[in-house]
C-alpha cells in the first residue's frame, strides 16, 4: 500500500476485519403524514464491500441514505455503525462517526478552489469553532499542515492533483463529479454513501468514476452503499445488490442472482 493510500484511510476501517459488518439498518420505517416512504427496510454493508442499492424512481433509495446520514429521522427501526446506535443522530454527529456521502446534484462550492472544497469537507475532523479560526491561529499551523497533506493525498488518489488550485466551478461536469467524490473521501469515511454519482456523465467519465469506486473499495477497504441506475456498472462492480420497490425490500444477493430475479425484472426493468 502506498503512503498516499495510508494517509486517507480511516482508523475504524483499518481496525475492522475484512467482511465485518460496518453498518446495519433494521426494520426502518419512514412515514410523512399518511405516506409511508420506507416500510421495514433491513440491510447491511461489510468492510470492503460494495453494496448497490437499486430500484425504480420513487422506490425510497435516497430516503434510505437520508435516514443513515441523519437528514431524516426514521419513524421506527434502528441504524448501527459498528456498535454505535446512530438512529436519530443529527447529520454533523453522523459525520463525526465517519459516515460520508455524495449527493445527486453535487455539493461543491463553485467559487472556491478544489483544495478548499476538500478542506471544507473536513469540518467534522476540525476541533475548533470555525474553519477560518484553525487556519489563522499560529498554534494551529501544524494541524493545518496535516489537513492540507491529507487532502493533497486524496487529490493524488483520485488523480486530480493538477487541479488543486483551480476554481471548482471552472472544471468540466465530469471533473466536478470527481471532486465531489474526493470531498467524500477527504472526510476519512468509515462508511461511504454514493447517491447516483454517475448521473449525467459521459461513458468515458463513468468508466473513470467506476475505476475510482473500485480503487476506494479495494485499496482503502471502504464499505460502500451505492445508489445507481446504470445496470451495466452495477453488474460489473457490485459485490451485492439490494433492491427496493415502493419502499419495500424486493431482493438482496449476488448481482447475477438478483438481476435474473423475475420480480426484479418486472418491477425495475418493466418487463412482464
Amino acid at each position: 500500500m502506498t503512503a498516499v493510500h495510508a494517509e486517507i484511510r480511516h482508523p475504524s476501517v483499518n481496525a475492522a476485519a475484512p467482511g465485518e459488518i460496518a453498518l446495519f439498518a433494521e426494520n426502518i420505517v419512514l412515514a410523512f403524514g399518511g405516506l409511508t416512504v420506507l416500510n421495514g427496510i433491513s440491510l447491511n454493508v461489510r468492510v470492503g464491500e460494495l453494496l448497490a442499492l437499486i430500484g425504480p424512481n420513487g422506490a425510497g433509495k435516497t430516503s434510505m441514505l437520508n435516514c443513515i446520514s441523519g437528514l431524516y429521522r426514521p419513524s421506527s427501526g434502528r441504524i448501527h455503525v459498528g456498535d454505535t446506535d446512530i438512529t436519530g443522530f443529527k447529520p454533523d454527529r453522523v459525520a463525526r462517526l465517519g459516515i460520508s456521502r455524495t449527493f445527486q446534484h453535487g455539493e461543491l462550492f463553485p467559487q472556491m478552489t478544489v483544495i478548499d472544497n476538500l478542506l471544507a469537507a473536513r469540518h467534522a475532523r476540525i476541533g475548533t469553532t470555525t474553519l477560518s479560526e484553525i487556519f489563522r491561529t499560529h498554534a494551529a499551523r501544524g494541524e493545518e499542515e496535516r489537513h492540507r497533506a491529507h487532502v493533497d493525498g486524496v487529490l493524488k488518489f483520485v488523480e486530480l492533483e493538477r487541479y488543486r488550485d483551480a476554481i471548482a466551478g471552472d472544471l468540466s461536469f465530469g471533473q466536478q463529479k470527481i471532486v465531489g467524490f474526493a470531498r467524500a473521501l477527504a472526510a476519512e469515511p468509515s462508511v461511504l454513501l454514493l447517491d447516483e454519482p454517475s448521473a449525467g456523465l459521459s461513458r468515458d467519465d463513468r468508466e473513470g468514476l467506476a475505476y475510482l469506486i473500485l480503487k476506494s473499495k479495494s485499496s482503502l477497504r471502504l464499505p460502500v452503499i451505492w445508489i445507481e441506475h446504470d445496470m451495466e456498472m452495477v453488474s460489473d462492480l457490485a459485490d451485492r445488490i439490494h433492491v427496493l420497490d415502493y419502499g419495500r425490500s424486493l431482493a438482496d444477493g449476488a448481482p447475477r442472482d438478483v438481476l435474473a430475479n423475475r420480480d426484479v425484472i418486472k418491477a425495475y426493468l418493466g418487463e412482464a
